[in-house]
Formats: C-alpha cells, sequence, structure tokens
C-alpha cells in the first residue's frame, strides 16, 4: 500500500471525520488519498482558522481533532493552535508537510525543523522517516493527544516517504480504564468535609466530562453544599440552581470572591493551573482538597492539604456515596452573595443606552438563545462580562478560552460547533479586533452552507487593553483603529449582513437571523467607557459590604 493510503486508513481507523485545513505541494500524495476516504476535508482560508476548528471539535466531541498544514509557513500558522489546544486541554493532531527528506534538489527552500519548533508546545511530535513507522505513530498521536490531560500532537510526512510502498498493517486501540483513586484518600476527603463549617466547591476546566457533569449533579443533590465556577468550568452545572454562587471571572474583588473567603473548607473539583487562581491559600487559613487526574502543581499560593488522584467522576460519586450531610453546616451566606451579585447587575441589564453596554447585551443574548444553544467568544473584554453575567445551563453550551486567551478563535470554533451539531443554534460573539483576524473564514462558513449568527462587538479599538490602560491611569494611545463597513463586508462573502441601530433592536434581530438559514453577520456598537469604574471599583465596593 502506499504510505499515504495507509496514513489516511490509519486516520479513519481512529474515526476522525473532518481534517480541516490547507494542502500545499508537499501534502498531495495525502491529499489524493484523502479524495476517496471516508474523511470529510473541511479547506480553510488560513491554517491558523484550521487548527482552532480542529482544537474546538476535540473540545466538544472528546476525540481527536485534526488539521493539515504544508511545510514552512504553512506550518508555523499552526503554532498558535497548537498552543491553544495545548494549554486548554482540547485533543487535537497536526499533519504537516515536508521536502524530500533522503533526496532534495531545491536546498532549504521553505525548510525549517517543524518538529523541533513544536515539541515545547505539544505532547508528542515526530517526523515519519518510513512509511513501516505510520501505523505505530498514529496510534500513538492518538493515545498521546486523547490521554488526560488531553492537548496537542504533531506528526510530519515528507513527500518522499508520502509516496513509499508499505505492507505494514495497522493497530488497534488498547482497551484502557483511567485508575480511580485509593479508597483511604476518598475517606480522608469525606471527613474533612463533613466536619467543615462552610465548605464550598469549586468547579474547575478538569471537571468539564460529561460523566463528571452528572456526578457533581448528584453530589449537589446530596449536601446541598454551593458551587463556584472557573471561566472554563462554567455550566458543567446548571448555573440557574440557587445553590450557584457564582464565577470567578474577575481575579479578585468580586461577590464570588466574598463566598471563597468566607469557605473554611474548598472542595477544588479538576483544579487547572493554566486558568488564573481563582483564590490564594495562606498558611493556617481554608483548607483545600484537590480532586483531579494528576496530583497538584504546588506553588507558594496553591499547596492543598488533600489530595483525591484519579479519575474525577469516580472520585465525586465515591465521596457522595460516602458523606453524611450536616444540617450544623453554615451555609447562607453563599445564598445571600449570589442575590447581591444579581441585585446588582439588574440595573445595568435594564439600561436601554446606545451603543450598548456589555451588561445589557450579554443578557439580551441568554434570552434569546435556547438552552443547549452554542455561544462562542473570540477573546476580549466581553469575555470576562459573559463569564460573570451568562448562566450557562449546559456544560460546553459557552464556549470561551481562559488558557491561552488568543484573539482570532471565536469564528473558527463556531464553524466547528456547527459541524459538531448541526441542529443546534449557534453564535459567535468576536470584537471587532478578533474577528477580523480569522474574518476570511466567513467565506468557509457560506461555502459550507452553515446556517450560523456572528455578532461583531465594534468599538473601534482593542477595548480590553484600553480597560486595563485605563486602570493603570495611562493616556488613551495607540490602541485605536478604524473598521470596514461590516455589512457590505458580510454581503461580499454571500452572507447576511445587519446593523445594530438601538438597544432594543438586538433581540428581535439575533431571533430572526437564528430562525432563517444562512450566515448572519450582525454588526453591534457597544460601550465600553463604564468597564473601568463597573469592574475595578463599583463591584469591589459593593462586594465589600458583604
Amino acid at each position: 500500500m502506499k504510505a499515504s493510503d495507509l496514513f489516511v486508513k490509519a486516520l479513519e481507523a481512529e474515526g476522525v471525520e473532518y481534517i480541516f485545513g490547507i494542502p500545499g505541494e508537499e501534502n498531495l500524495d495525502l491529499l489524493e488519498s484523502l479524495r476517496t476516504s471516508t474523511i470529510k476535508l473541511i479547506l480553510t482560508r488560513h491554517e491558523q482558522g484550521a487548527g482552532f476548528m480542529a482544537a474546538t471539535y476535540g473540545r466538544l466531541t472528546g476525540k481527536v481533532g485534526v488539521c493539515l498544514a504544508t511545510l514552512g509557513p504553512g506550518a508555523t500558522n499552526l503554532v498558535t493552535p497548537a498552543a491553544y489546544a495545548q494549554l486548554g486541554a482540547m485533543p487535537m493532531l497536526m499533519i504537516t508537510g515536508q521536502k524530500p527528506i533522503k533526496t532534495s534538489k531545491q536546498g532549504r527552500f521553505q525548510v525549517i525543523d517543524i518538529v523541533d519548533m513544536m515539541r515545547p508546545i505539544t505532547k508528542f511530535t515526530a517526523q515519519v522517516v518510513s512509511g513501516d513507522r505510520i501505523p505505530s505513530m498514529v496510534r500513538e498521536a492518538f493515545r498521546l493527544a486523547h490521554e488526560e490531560r488531553p492537548g496537542a500532537v504533531h506528526i510530519e510526512l515528507p513527500e518522499d516517504i508520502a509516496v513509499e510502498t508499505t505492507t505494514q498493517p495497522l493497530l488497534s486501540p488498547s482497551l484502557t480504564r483511567r485508575p480511580i483513586a485509593e479508597y483511604k484518600a476518598i475517606a480522608n476527603a469525606i471527613d474533612m468535609i463533613e466536619q467543615a463549617t462552610s465548605p464550598l466547591l469549586l468547579i474547575g476546566a478538569g471537571a468539564n466530562r460529561k460523566l463528571t457533569a452528572k456526578m457533581l449533579r448528584e453530589f449537589v443533590d446530596k449536601t446541598c453544599i454551593p458551587f463556584v465556577t472557573t471561566q472554563m468550568g462554567k455550566g458543567v452545572l446548571n448555573e440557574s440552581d440557587p445553590r450557584f454562587a457564582g464565577n470567578t471571572a474577575l481575579s479578585d474583588n468580586d461577590f464570588v470572591h466574598r463566598a471563597i473567603e468566607r469557605a473554611d473548607l474548598i472542595i477544588n473539583v479538576g483544579h487547572d493551573v493554566v486558568e488564573k487562581p481563582p483564590f490564594f491559600m495562606h498558611h493556617n487559613g481554608k483548607k483545600v482538597i484537590h480532586i483531579n487526574f494528576e496530583s497538584a502543581a504546588v506553588d507558594p499560593v496553591y499547596f492543598p492539604q488533600a489530595e483525591v488522584i484519579g479519575d474525577i467522576a469516580n472520585s465525586v460519586w465515591q465521596i457522595k456515596e460516602g458523606i453524611d450531610p450536616h444540617e450544623a453546616w453554615k451555609l447562607d451566606f453563599y445564598k445571600d452573595v449570589h442575590e447581591a451579585y444579581v441585585q446588582h447587575r439588574a440595573e445595568a441589564e435594564n439600561d436601554s443606552r446606545f451603543p450598548i453596554l456589555p451588561e445589557r447585551f450579554v443578557r439580551d443574548i441568554r434570552k434569546v438563545m435556547p438552552d443547549e444553544g452554542i455561544v462562542t467568544l473570540d477573546n476580549g473584554v466581553y469575555k470576562i462580562w459573559f463569564a460573570r453575567n451568562y448562566p450557562a445551563y449546559h456544560p460546553n453550551t459557552l464556549l470561551l478560552d481562559n488558557a491561552l486567551a488568543s484573539m482570532g478563535a471565536g469564528l473558527p470554533s463556531a464553524i466547528a460547533a456547527k459541524l459538531v451539531k448541526p441542529d443546534v443554534p449557534v453564535l459567535s460573539v468576536c470584537g471587532d479586533g478578533g474577528f477580523m483576524m480569522n474574518s476570511q473564514e466567513i467565506e468557509t462558513a457560506v461555502r459550507l452552507k452553515l446556517d450560523l449568527v456572528v455578532i461583531i462587538l465594534r468599538d473601534d479599538a482593542y477595548g480590553m487593553i484600553k480597560w486595563k490602560q485605563a486602570h493603570m491611569t495611562f493616556n488613551e494611545f495607540g490602541l485605536d483603529y478604524r473598521n470596514p463597513d461590516f455589512v457590505k463586508y458580510a454581503q461580499s462573502y454571500g452572507a447576511k449582513g445587519w446593523r445594530v441601530d438601538s438597544a432594543d433592536i438586538l433581540i428581535p434581530m439575533v431571533e430572526s437571523c437564528l430562525n432563517n438559514p444562512g450566515v448572519h453577520v450582525i454588526d453591534c456598537p457597544v460601550d465600553y467607557s463604564q468597564n473601568d469604574k463597573t469592574l475595578n471599583q463599583t463591584i469591589a465596593e459593593l462586594s465589600a459590604k458583604l
């Protein structure tokens, strides 16, 4: 069998549905092998967009997303998505081409060491030096990409290896089960929770797994212990639950931090060090139970007194089965915190000024999106408002990145989400800065005949950096720009373009776009002028009174 055919057969055996990417000259044998494959090639307009799509596919399905690029500049364009998947724990395989490695008549034209370049930002990277190595290399790459903690892997397939003939058979995945926590660790955790005065459950990125969500729901239902979430832990449990005490969107001084301060024990489930820490530990302070797939990375502000290491869902189930809820637990303060938070945000959410306030925008999007509808975010200051103010009712219905926090990922992520869940409404919210970094993928969405809504929050500046600039009391400088006419820009791709001209029109406009086929791009001016005062002053002052 031709080596490139064997490579595609190996991908098919791993259950690959899509390959996102841009083939180059060095990928043509692989492209020909894909032509008759069951795998669908999703041709994108930039390798970065392809990588973001593959990573999001991995995030939503738990399977390995695959993307493709040529050598040199094609491969270097995958560096940001590689870091995005690696930091965000999204299983992804990157396949890149290369010049012939046995004999080449082109010198070092376009040749850089892609394998070595990928090494610091992947779990595995290797060059195929023989067609016989393909089955084991592909199997190993998929094993590592999928294994906890998931992440990015990379295989380079040189064009002279792709045309080799090989008789090597495929390898089947082995049957594996995650190890479960040791019973003494479970017993110790149960004892600590039962002896606590005001326990609090903190849900992090590592808990965003289907079975873990089910077990956490049963744990909360049995114990009535309130819960808070990190940004990437949103939606693991339904945030309309009265026991939800808030999201740690801000680093400190929010209402939710008052709840964390009051707790004498934090049950930290799925803690991931890539996210900003929602609390700092102190000696002789609150106790922490670390429940995760792997042990805690200890530093001066995180040194948990107890660790429960193993499959998270099983650990939570074991603790839930053995725990005896205590009526003596003091949990009412957490409810007071959440009520104060809801009361404060209501005023801005009902504000009709235009350009629209971010609080009003987030409220209206929550009103219009069905419970299981998916919102993908690019990266900007609106991400804080969504994390803080948008209740997520199901896992992976608010896709934000609090790991690499890369701009340019919002639109590609929405395309991948729609491919994975074609019957679920998908809406992407992008700042004008982030949208323009991969806006060309509008053509990809139109070509694929997707039903997709993209909202551009336009402030004609890099708004998050302006917020930070104001907080540091610097003069405004270097962050303003001009935008194209986004309505005409959308129409030039064959999409439908719309413009919001009042706060009250947003809901009917978005509803109309969600109910009509095609790609819809909405230009929505936003007012960020109150960000510094609200996020850095008002919230801190009000929460301090609790």
